[in-house]
């Protein structure tokens, strides 16, 4: 049997155990692993639990049982398949529909580099763990990804490491993606960016001269306005996504020729994306710092109670929101909005939440007994007020269910609110 045929029966053997163990205890796996004495154990085990992260977060891979997943925390830090479809739709429109490349520098478990070779003309892939890199050479075969390059280097700027340049001048690529790997040493989080690896403010001028375009993913945590401030005035977007009620993702778009204000993007992915298109809130830092903070005159004339969703709240847009869609705010640091009608439902819809408020009182014992009797079942949101949401939902007596929502709110203007609502959308 020929080194191929022998390689495609222990891929097939190894694939079959896999899915016939998915469910088990994967640590007893390992100490039984003599019954299997064909099956890499630590190989199959890494391969169950990166495939449990998998589903629902990238189901094309979960669903091919051929893949091969070494490194479970590469499976836990990988994009999803919707904000890796959104960056691959983002670089496509920075390069304005001409043919292009892009160089993927922290190339991990490969999700981002597979989903922009569905748009690249050719993507380079690196990524220093050896291991990774044999496994996605695999998994790219077995997707029939055939315009992905592989390369195993760490990028930077010491005697021990591949410069940018080595690497990318005869690849030429249009983009260069970074995602720097945001963890320190002992494993703890980093959020500064000199801090993760490679360090991008060390590389990011030589990049430039080989690339006119970087996309750089950061973390979700980084202060939006210190980062661009860093990376210098070639910072030209910045995209906040935010998916399934949690902001996932912060991309800067740094273009060598671009000097003016960066723009601020807040992107709310819907569940059917990109069946559904992106919901977006665009606007200049500029725009936002010139607009007045406008307070409602009165909470009791107000019908509906609008929730920015996390990409608004992460982008800042506090007063922007209130003058755009016309919806004065509780208060000056009570992120929360107000309208008399859901008439421009179609703007705001996709960037938060909308509730009908059904009671709108002082916050007190007497409201809080009464809520608590009259909406048994709700869920409760806490902000502004000398209590947590544990701790007024404790004092309200209620369980999550149905479709209520009571919120305890600090207005400007009336003081500590409790307002009973029922979602609207």
């Amino acid at each position: 049997m020929g080194y191929l045929c022998i390689k495609i029966f222990m891929m097939e053997a190894l694939a079959r155990f896999i899915s016939d163990h998915m469910g088990d205890d994967t640590s007893r796996l390992l100490l039984a692993k003599g019954k299997w004495p064909e099956i890499d154990m630590e190989l199959a085990v890494n391969c169950i639990e990166s495939r449990r992260k998998l589903k629902g977060k990238v189901q094309e891979w979960y669903d091919n049982p051929m893949l091969i997943f070494p490194v479970k925390l590469s499976a836990e830090q990988c994009s999803s398949s919707s904000t890796a479809r959104y960056k691959a739709s983002l670089a496509e429109r920075i390069m304005s529909g001409r043919k292009w490349k892009i160089a993927d520098l922290t190339g991990g478990l490969g999700v981002d580099s597979w989903f922009f070779s569905q748009k690249a003309e050719r993507v380079l892939y690196n990524e220093m763990q050896g291991v990774l890199c044999d496994a996605s050479r695999h998994n790219f075969g077995i997707l029939g990804a055939d315009n992905i390059g592989i390369s195993n280097s760490a990028i930077g700027n010491s005697s021990e490491e591949t410069s940018p340049s080595d690497l990318l001048t005869e690849f030429g690529p249009d983009i260069v993606y970074m995602d720097p790997a945001r963890r320190g040493q002992g494993g703890r989080k980093v959020f500064l960016i000199e801090e993760c690896t490679p360090d991008v403010l060390k590389l990011k001028e030589e990049i430039l001269c080989i690339s006119r375009h970087i996309l750089l993913k950061l973390s979700p945590m980084a202060d939006i306005s210190m980062a661009c401030e860093r990376l210098g005035p070639c910072c030209r977007e910045v995209h906040v996504v935010a998916a399934g009620g949690e902001c996932k993702e912060l991309l800067i778009w740094l273009d060598r020729e671009w000097a003016g204000e960066y723009s601020v993007h807040a992107i709310e992915l819907p569940d059917a994306y990109p069946d559904c298109g992106p919901h977006s809130f665009s606007f200049v830092p500029s725009e936002e710092r010139k607009e007045a903070f406008i307070s409602s005159e009165g909470e009791s004339r107000f019908r509906y109670l609008f929730e920015p969703g996390k990409a608004l709240m992460k982008a800042g847009a506090f007063n922007l929101v209130s003058t755009r869609f016309g919806m004065p705010k509780l208060g000056r640091s009570t992120h929360y909005y107000l309208l008399s009608s859901t008439g421009n439902d179609g703007e705001i819809k996709g960037l938060g939440k909308v509730y009908e408020i059904l009671r709108c009182e002082p916050l007190n014992k007497r409201t809080l007994k009464e809520a608590g009797q009259d909406f048994p079942k709700a869920d409760v949101t806490a902000r502004n007020i000398p209590m947590d949401t544990d701790t007024l939902r404790k004092k309200l007596g209620v369980t999550s269910g149905d479709d209520a929502h009571i919120f305890g709110l600090k207005s400007d203007r009336q003081g500590n609110l409790l307002l009973c609502t029922k979602r609207v959308f």
